[in-house]
């Protein structure tokens, strides 16, 4: 999305990055591996195909995604690539796929507006459990309503991923639909005032910069 292209979020824990051509080749050996692409059911890319892939996410105006970088790490070695750790998306849902979202949500004041879709990934198992996750979602949730004007989240997952829906459980996310055909579980959350009080209290302190390109 051609919005992020020139933003960065610095959080306590992590940074969040623009997905450039330079960070293709990290990001097509994190999808070599088989667990993650089954917990994001994604199937393996060749290079050229990556790289293709990374151009449509910087044009597509329906897809954001930030690329998580270890703060501590890039403080340390100025090194984007040596500090990538994951990454986070929102899809925007076409019209007919926000009405059919939120069916049954009519009752809720605020669930008139923009659906996005969810994604977290954390690609490095050695920092996994260490919140990095947890905070580039919140990251992520709110920079979706401040600038894209989300007002209503999904989020699917794998049934088999405890973590992840433990997560957007306590992200005060609730399921609302399980396709075993798919193993994939649905939760939804409604923006509000009470929520977004409490990302912003859950996320503490957070800057959103100019990112410069090589």
């Amino acid at each position: 999305m051609k919005l992020n292209g020139n933003l960065k979020i610095v959080g306590t824990k992590v940074i969040l990055v623009p997905y450039e051509s330079k960070h293709v080749e990290t990001y097509h050996e994190w999808m070599k591996n088989e667990e993650l692409q089954q917990l994001t059911a994604s199937e393996p890319l060749t290079l050229d195909e990556e790289y293709q892939m990374q151009k449509s996410w910087r044009e597509d105006e329906d897809k954001c995604t930030f690329l998580i970088l270890d703060r501590e790490r890039f403080e340390k070695t100025n090194d984007e690539i040596a500090a990538l750790v994951g990454d986070t998306n929102i899809f925007l849902l076409s019209r007919a796929e926000d009405d059919e979202a939120l069916l049954g949500q009519a009752e809720e004041e605020d669930s008139k507006g923009r659906t996005g879709e969810i994604e977290i990934m954390i690609a490095e198992a050695t920092v996994r459990g260490k919140r990095y996750g947890w905070e580039a979602t919140l990251l992520m949730l709110l920079f979706g309503v401040e600038y894209l004007h989300i007002r209503q989240y999904l989020a699917i997952t794998k049934d088999t991923n405890s973590k992840a829906m433990q997560m957007f459980e306590r992200m005060k996310f609730r399921e609302t639909k399980r396709t075993p055909v798919f193993q994939e579980v649905t939760f939804a959350r409604t923006v509000d005032k009470s929520w977004m009080e409490w990302l912003k209290n859950e996320l503490g302190s957070y800057t959103i910069l100019p990112y410069h390109t090589d």
